[in-house]
């Protein structure tokens, strides 16, 4: 009997072994192109603020042919789904704003999931953006951090702001103008070079911040803020994807791309696109 009952053991290894091959044939891959945009209407809620002077109005002229010709080449690379920087709460109202597009009583506003994901979508009958942006979760232990009043946040918004290694960021940023236009701008901020340099200042000055000796509340302040909210954002992005999907683009701030490229990247379900060659076109 235990003769018998090692040898189905290993005529089943073998029937795995041999199927192999077959399974990894078959496996799916989703071609990913990422998107990396500055903030259409300028928020300027980001470390880098942008000057008025230097603020693209989309919907000038000039600025709307730019849109135009980028959403021409960008429909050639042909994505079955788009992604856009927008809350899971708010699939509804972006549905709703979509198909109020598509039927003429919608004017686009300055928006660029509006401006490049709504027309992208309309020109490759895509039914629905997917909204995938979430939040970090946040160490209960780092709660004081949400707190305005709390003197301890205070503290940690000072060392924020003013640290040693501020002396780093002095040359921190694109050069962007709105002279450059928007496919120029663009074509900077998705560079490799840039986006791999862009998540330096998330590994220091407040990063290093310690309330008490030893501990790690900028580490685990960035953990959550940051690496923690991409994470989820690639989790939202798997929850859509299905056999048929083959390829997806994904518009986000180019902030982003430091974290989701490299995710990209190293899943096996994933093949990452670059947006230069598309880009390069629509200078």
């Amino acid at each position: 009997m235990k003769h018998a009952i090692i040898w189905a053991v290993i005529c089943s290894l073998s029937l795995v072994c041999a199927s192999y091959p077959q399974l990894k044939n078959e496996r799916h891959v989703t071609k990913v192109m990422t998107l990396g945009v500055f903030h259409f209407k300028f928020p300027n809620l980001d470390a880098v603020k942008i000057g008025d002077k230097d603020k693209i109005d989309v919907k000038a002229p000039e600025y709307r042919n730019e849109i135009i010709k980028l959403v021409s080449v960008l429909k050639k690379y042909k994505p079955d789904e788009i992604f856009i920087e927008a809350k899971s709460y708010e699939q509804k109202s972006i549905d709703s704003l979509y198909q109020a597009y598509l039927r003429g009583i919608h004017t686009l506003s300055r928006s660029e999931v509006e401006q490049l994901g709504f027309r992208l979508a309309k020109e490759l009958n895509i039914k629905r953006l997917n909204c995938v942006d979430t939040w970090g979760r946040m160490y209960r232990s780092l709660d004081f951090l949400l707190s305005d009043t709390s003197s301890r946040a205070e503290k940690f918004e000072k060392y924020y702001f003013d640290n040693p290694d501020s002396v780093y960021l002095k040359n921190e940023g694109l050069s962007f103008s709105a002279t450059r236009g928007i496919v120029e701008n663009l074509f900077d901020l998705n560079d490799p070079d840039h986006i791999k340099e862009s998540l330096g200042p998330y590994l220091i000055g407040h990063f290093k911040y310690e309330e008490k000796e030893g501990d790690y509340t900028g580490a685990d302040f960035e953990a959550a803020r940051w690496f923690d909210r991409n994470l989820r954002i690639l989790r939202n992005v798997q929850r859509h994807i299905t056999k048929d999907t083959r390829r997806i683009l994904v518009i986000f701030g180019a902030g982003h791309m430091n974290i989701l490229n490299y995710l990209f990247e190293c899943s096996p379900e994933f093949e990452l696109v670059s947006p230069e060659p598309y880009l390069k076109k629509a200078l």
